[in-house]
């Protein structure tokens, strides 16, 4: 029984880690666009969408789809970019490292 201690040491730091590796997404800010920028998506560390701004001249009601598919890839460019922030960060820890609930 005497590494019991040091596991729940252990397992207190990581659920820390993980509290404020949660945290730390709530607060983070990232954008992605898309067609030159002529749509932009801003979303929080969890994919949120906080914000959508679409270009004026892009709005068509004849070429919905196109409008579609370049707020799809906004959205998918910040979420990639959310992805590599939170894999940064996780490199700490080593290889292959992921905490349950962050992606």
């Amino acid at each position: 029984m005497k590494g019991l201690p040091n596991i729940q040491k252990m397992l207190k730091a990581a659920q820390e880690m993980q509290a404020k590796l949660q945290k730390e997404m709530a607060e983070m800010r990232v954008e992605g666009s898309s067609g030159g920028g002529m749509v932009t998506v801003e979303l929080d560390g969890t994919k949120n969408i906080l914000s959508l701004r679409i270009d004026p001249e892009v709005v068509n009601p004849e070429e919905v789809e196109m409008l579609q598919d370049l707020i799809i890839a906004a959205y998918s460019d910040a979420a990639n970019k959310v992805n590599e922030i939170i894999s940064e960060k996780l490199k700490v820890f080593g290889p292959g490292f992921n905490l349950p609930g962050l992606f």
